[in-house]
């Protein structure tokens, strides 16, 4: 077993009768975890922490009316971890004033480290949450993700390369060459990219209230994490945490290209069956990318551990 394969912490919240707590604050510190997690009890009082360093680690329970809790362990690679029985105690009668972030403020937290992540140092990896149980965003994240990912320098520069691979090709040929040529391949590739980011990652995961963010395994062998990153082409996560079928990326995808290629594509690319040519790719290249957001923590941490090249 791999010494840095990641755990998961479980454990069940109640007081001091056995009474199961909802709604409690657990919050997660540890050296090797960073930044720090925290998720709220379920309805039965549970609560589950995957995706995690193995080393020591430290929980922090809190909940309106109760004095807080802790607990401070260990984990192995591996390892799923069952936190024993912390009964919460009735707070006792102090006036004490307590600033509990909602859960948009807690997305929002999320959401700010999300915009620090890149492939490479450089392509945007804003779509991709390595807390599983993060908090689920509101219709104006959902937009501002968006919106972030489309407007990204690195964006902008990768649809120039694009546009310069599809000239040199002479791919849309009715678009012609030259600096005219170029300017239109390159308006409409950036406009596909724009027009998918917003339906795929906004608008209709507002609609359907559905996660746009691929929320990484990191568990299983390569053939199991690659299986399930491939199924949340067609399957995703629900703001109210449960799996359904991914509505926003199939249907999110048919619409974008259809937008794409009966307005400013060329006038012989407005077929049905280019129409459709364009809607597989999108949906094919959206499950590439998946597969390497789901590995892209294991390629960095080698990259990073690769020695130095020996000078001569």
């Amino acid at each position: 077993l791999d010494p840095r394969s990641p755990g998961r912490i479980t454990g069940t919240v109640a007081d001091q009768t056995g009474a199961v707590v909802a709604g409690a604050w657990v919050r997660l510190t540890s050296e090797n975890q960073t930044p720090d997690q925290q998720v709220l009890t379920g309805d039965d009082g549970q609560f589950s922490l995957a995706n995690i360093a193995p080393g020591p680690f430290h929980l922090t329970i809190s909940a309106a009316g109760f004095a807080s809790q802790s607990y401070s362990g260990n984990l192995h690679a591996g390892e799923s971890f069952t936190v024993p029985p912390l009964p919460l105690m009735v707070a006792t009668a102090t006036t004490e004033l307590r600033v509990v972030p909602t859960p948009a403020e807690v997305a929002e937290d999320q959401i700010k480290d999300q915009e620090k992540q890149r492939v490479l140092g450089l392509v945007p990896n804003f779509y991709v949450s390595y807390v599983y149980n993060a908090v689920p965003l509101t219709s104006r994240q959902k937009f501002q993700l968006a919106w972030k990912t489309s407007v990204d320098p690195v964006s902008f520069g990768l649809n120039g390369v694009i546009a310069g691979v599809q000239q040199s090709q002479n791919n849309f040929s009715a678009y012609g060459q030259g600096a005219q040529g170029y300017g239109k391949r390159y308006g409409a590739y950036a406009a596909d990219g724009t027009i998918e980011n917003f339906f795929v990652g906004a608008i209709l995961p507002s609609i359907f209230r559905q996660d746009p963010r691929y929320f990484q395994s990191g568990q299983g062998t390569f053939w199991q994490r690659t299986e399930y990153s491939v199924s949340r082409i067609f399957v995703t996560r629900a703001d109210s945490g449960k799996s359904e079928f991914n509505v926003s990326e199939i249907l999110g995808s048919a619409i974008s290209s259809g937008i794409s290629t009966y307005s400013y594509h060329p006038k012989s690319d407005r077929t049905v069956p280019n129409t459709l040519s364009v809607w597989g790719s999108q949906v094919g290249y959206d499950t590439i990318t998946l597969v390497v957001k789901e590995f892209w923590p294991d390629i960095r941490r080698k990259i990073r551990k690769q020695p130095p090249p020996q000078s001569r």
